[in-house]
């Protein structure tokens, strides 16, 4: 699979649980950074969104986790999105920058909820797919 957008971080010390490693939880911090980040860049505003009664919310994350982050450590957070049917399916995965190690394999599902009501799609969304 081919990710069209991607985001350099650094693991931070206090993200680290006892056993020296990223804790799980945090993943999902990375992720989540890294979705907003490509949203901004391509000019959708989540405030904009809300103001017009449209919700984007995250309806399952399946997460499969391969090698951990250490303090310090520097990685990318790859990005690509797809549609299945109502569904916005965004799949991410977490490289460690030094030697690409995959750390995780991630998939997303999103969808948009308008004024509380289920909607199959939204133009802002629906330009993403070409990227």
């Amino acid at each position: 699979m081919e990710y069209p957008f991607e985001i350099e971080m650094k693991v931070r010390d206090y993200e680290c649980d006892l056993q020296g490693i990223v804790n799980n939880s945090v993943y999902q911090n990375y992720l989540e950074h890294a979705r907003h980040e490509f949203l901004t860049a391509h000019q959708v505003s989540f405030s904009e969104l809300h103001n017009k009664g449209l919700d984007a919310v995250v309806a399952r994350v399946d997460i499969a986790y391969k090698t951990p982050l250490r303090p310090g450590d520097k990685f990318i957070v790859r990005l690509n999105v797809r549609k299945e049917g109502y569904k916005y399916v965004f799949h991410q995965q977490i490289v460690r920058k030094e030697d690409e190690k995959l750390c995780i394999k991630a998939r997303v599902d999103t969808v948009v909820i308008d004024n509380g009501k289920l909607i199959p799609s939204i133009p802002e969304f629906d330009a993403l797919l070409s990227i």
